[in-house]
């Protein structure tokens, strides 16, 4: 188009200026546009002109001798429009010509979080792969990637170095080596076009769903010592071999005085006679063992030990 309008003129194409000797000012000068949106540019020469235009993929347009011209779309949809104002004056430089900074952006259709060649449960202490998909983004090199850990952000990660301006699919990976405090942790990622002072404000954004991570492990005392237990003929002591692990641990006591097996974490002490109990928590993870040692002491014994003190 504008090839064909400047050959008209008679005059050559060669030796076309741009920048500040250019007399052409774009307003605004960088424009960001949601795909299917309208949009509206002017390019007004700052000296006479003879021609000045729009060369464009869609909406091209010129006007002889008018300071002002518009560039006017009702739907931008063409991913590959790069806009240029130009202008054919009667004085040096006599074309000149400016790029619209152009700007289409499409929002995330979805975000999407998953484990890597896995489901949860996981076992602690393994490497694991999270993964992040960010589905049909442009322009991709505006897209900040954000993990979280419930409401901490743990990581992000930028695609600056892509230059596609059409929409893509793109992912994150975020290796984690879960410990037992990650059990019933939610991780989820964010979507986020940082498309400048330009853009809208706040800038788009797209979460994910919730990752509900749950971490297997091996069962665990609270206190693994052994305990010596003192009691008396009325005491209600108890043995309390309770212990973390995931899957829950099942239990089983041993002890020379034990006439019939027990499976539960909790035995009531005046009921056992003098003795080493040893308590086995265990699940498909592993085993810990403690022991309880019971010292029976008889009402006469307790009341001495009192009046001794």
């Amino acid at each position: 188009m504008k090839n064909n309008i400047l050959c008209f003129l008679g005059l050559s194409i060669i030796g076309i200026v741009s920048g500040d000797s250019c007399s052409l000012e774009i307003s605004p000068s960088r424009v960001v546009v949601k795909f299917g949106d309208p949009v509206s540019v002017s390019c007004v020469a700052s000296r006479p002109v003879r021609v000045l235009g729009w060369e464009s993929v869609i909406a091209a347009t010129h006007t002889q001798r008018d300071l002002s011209v518009q560039w006017q779309v009702d739907s931008l949809t063409d991913w590959i429009e790069e806009p240029i104002c130009y202008g054919v004056f009667f004085t040096a430089p006599r074309q000149c010509e400016e790029k619209l900074n152009l700007v289409l952006y499409k929002k995330p259709d979805s975000v999407s979080i998953s484990l890597v060649n896995h489901s949860s449960p996981v076992v602690v202490g393994r490497e694991y792969q999270l993964q992040c998909e960010v589905h049909n983004v442009a322009p991709v090199q505006y897209l900040v990637l954000r993990w979280y850990r419930g409401q901490t952000e743990v990581y992000n990660h930028s695609f600056s170095e892509l230059s596609p301006a059409t929409p893509v699919q793109v992912s994150s990976i975020l290796l984690i080596v879960p410990n037992r405090a990650d059990d019933g942790a939610q991780y989820s990622c964010e979507a986020e076009l940082k498309l400048g002072a330009e853009g809208p404000q706040p800038s788009p954004t797209v979460q994910s769903e919730v990752l509900n991570l749950a971490v297997q492990y091996p069962p665990d005392f609270r206190s693994p010592e052994e305990e010596i237990v003192d009691i008396s003929e009325d005491s209600g002591m108890v043995l309390d071999c309770t212990a973390e692990g995931n899957p829950p641990p099942v239990y089983i006591w041993t002890s020379s005085n034990l006439q019939e097996k027990a499976d539960q974490p909790v035995l009531t002490a005046a009921s056992l006679g003098p003795g080493v109990y040893t308590c086995t928590a265990s699940n498909i993870l592993g085993k810990k063992s403690k022991q309880f040692v019971i010292k029976h002491k008889s009402k006469g014994e307790s009341n001495k030990d009192a009046m001794e003190m």
